[in-house]
């Protein structure tokens, strides 16, 4: 079953759950989008923890990012940039804290070129992501109208989760749709 056709924009908050038909590097990857329109979309993987901690590229933000304190792969574009992801509970788009840029639903963006002590005070979760996921104008229609993606709505907790291990699991569990049947998919069927 194909997934439903989607307006432009309309992905912009939500997350793209890999099926099966997605290849490397997203097999098993949960990308909640940052922004998506005519020009394209990007966003940032959620579930692709590194080995290496914050303080090897960030010393100054190590104290204050949520546990489990090392970077996120956010994708394979601009592996040489770094995008702080930030719950910010309580703000209106145009009165943001400082240094943040408000993007949807209490998620923004932090200037990491900002002095850590005065923005912190007024965030709440906080994740540190090096690169990013990246779609040409129309490629990310493409991927959904062919499979490749699930378009799933997101929770508050799903961005900034301690142990991200199961979340692709747990995002398809929770949907009421032939979405969640994607759990029981194998690459090695004969082991069954």
């Amino acid at each position: 079953m194909s997934p439903p056709r989607r307006e432009r924009g309309e992905v912009t908050g939500q997350l793209l759950v890999a099926t099966p038909l997605t290849g490397e590097p997203f097999v098993g990857a949960v990308v909640l989008i940052l922004h998506h329109d005519e020009d394209g979309a990007h966003g940032l993987v959620l579930n692709q923890p590194m080995e290496a901690g914050v303080d090897a590229v960030l010393p100054e933000w190590q104290p204050f990012v949520t546990d489990p304190g090392v970077l996120f792969r956010g994708g394979p574009v601009g592996r040489d940039t770094a995008m702080g992801l930030v719950s910010v509970p309580g703000h209106l788009p145009e009165d943001p804290p400082l240094g943040t840029q408000l993007l949807f639903g209490g998620i923004g963006l932090v200037d990491l070129d900002a002095p850590a002590p005065l923005v912190v005070p007024e965030l709440g979760a906080f994740r540190i992501f090096v690169g990013y996921s990246g779609w040409s104008a129309g490629q990310l229609d493409s991927e959904i109208r062919h499979g490749a993606w699930e378009v799933v709505p997101r929770e508050p907790r799903d961005a900034f989760r301690e142990d991200t291990t199961g979340l692709w699991r747990e995002v398809l569990l929770r949907q009421r749709s032939a979405a969640s049947f994607l759990t029981t998919w194998t690459e090695h069927p004969e082991r069954n």
